[in-house]
């Protein structure tokens, strides 16, 4: 639980830095592209904290202190931020005529709804799949539905009236960004769900504690950090869509040796393999979709693409998690196991969504493969 949030704390901080693109002082090169792979590390190092932390306060004070701890990270975080980022350029005062007409509110109210109805169903989902039956969250999930194409038709028309437009139709016409947003969909979805039912196999299955469980994710934590430090140094070398296409066809072995994996086998015959593959695909993926925003883009487009990477990336980790946990849960109330709780039921279901996840890294590659095609090298020093 822990380690999740502290997670999701470094990705606010760390996936927003396209925001920061436009005043960033580094220059172009191999200099920016290691700023940029430390920002991934953080998130990595931010995660492998959290999750020894919260194994050791669950069996000691509880879990509910880790939430205290969240908090005040966050007021740290806060502190930090006001005195450690530039200062925004000077632009025109604010006013409430600038409010009224420079914002694309009703926009922002679809989008706010459809996104808001959709995490409020895959929460409930999550916790029992048979909930989506209900009529209220039949209703919601309709609405939600509904919204999506209602919301491309408004940014559409904004778009074409030259309207403020809250995500411009535009963006998704460059084949790079929309590819790169697709896979972080993908492979975000895939990483957290790993994460979640893999620490569910060892302490369900294999009857873990939660400290010994967490400790059994350090190693791919560990590979992960200097990863993303080597992707920063070695990234301006290769074409973007090699590097991609090459850790996405890695990290499929994860969730491919966690489905082929006996319980009784030792951590270090399959799963010890498997956990120091998981990360490779996001972490290198983070770093270059980073790259590729700032390159495709102009600077005055940086923020809002960088914000439409990250929510993306958010979201995809909420949908991944809730089709897994609706998947493992059905399979495991069909068993034949007449102990729907029993190790072997639950390992029923969590195998299956590990062949989800080796078939949603396949389909990640199948992306990159067409959109990053002309992708070509990024991270270029440019004069």
């Amino acid at each position: 639980m822990l380690g999740v949030e502290t997670s999701y704390i470094s990705n606010a901080f760390g996936l927003e830095e396209e925001k920061l693109t436009p005043k960033f002082p580094v220059p172009n090169g191999r200099t920016r592209n290691v700023g940029f792979s430390f920002l991934g590390a953080g998130q990595v190092l931010g995660f492998c904290i959290g999750l020894v932390l919260g194994g050791v306060l669950i069996e000691t004070v509880g879990w509910r202190v880790g939430y205290y701890i969240c908090g005040g990270v966050h007021v740290i975080a806060l502190a930090l931020a006001c005195w450690v980022l530039p200062e925004d350029r000077k632009r025109e005062a604010t006013s409430w005529q600038r409010l009224y007409y420079d914002i694309d509110w009703i926009g922002a109210v679809i989008a706010s709804s459809c996104l808001g109805l959709l995490s409020y169903v895959l929460a409930i989902v999550t916790g029992s799949s048979s909930s989506i039956r209900e009529p209220l969250n039949a209703t919601l999930i309709t609405v939600a539905a509904v919204l999506i194409p209602v919301f491309a038709l408004w940014v559409g028309r904004q778009e074409r009236l030259g309207k403020p437009a809250l995500i411009p139709n535009s963006l998704w016409k460059i084949p790079a960004f929309t590819a790169v947003c697709l896979m972080v969909l993908l492979s975000w979805g895939v990483m957290n769900s790993m994460e979640y039912f893999v620490s569910l196999f060892y302490q369900e299955v294999q009857e873990l504690s939660a400290l010994q469980a967490s400790l059994r994710f350090v190693p791919g934590l560990i590979v992960g950090f200097f990863l993303n430090v080597a992707t920063g140094l070695l990234v301006h070398k290769f074409p973007a869509n090699y590097l991609v296409i090459i850790s996405t066809i890695l990290c499929a072995g994860s969730p491919l040796l966690m489905a082929l994996i006996n319980p009784k086998w030792s951590y270090w015959y399959a799963a010890f393999w498997s956990m120091v593959l998981y990360p490779v695909s996001a972490d290198v993926l983070f770093t270059v979709s980073s790259l590729i925003i700032v390159d495709v883009f102009p600077a005055k487009t940086h923020a809002l693409a960088g914000a439409v990477f990250n929510t993306v990336a958010q979201f995809g980790t909420s949908l991944g998690i809730a089709i897994m946990a609706v998947v493992a849960s059905n399979v495991t109330r069909e068993s034949g196991d007449p102990d729907k709780e029993s190790p072997a039921a639950l390992m029923e279901g969590y195998r299956v969504t590990f062949w989800l996840g080796f078939a949603g890294m396949l389909l990640t590659g199948a992306v990159g493969i067409v959109g990053l095609r002309k992708a070509g090298k990024v991270g270029l020093k440019r004069e």
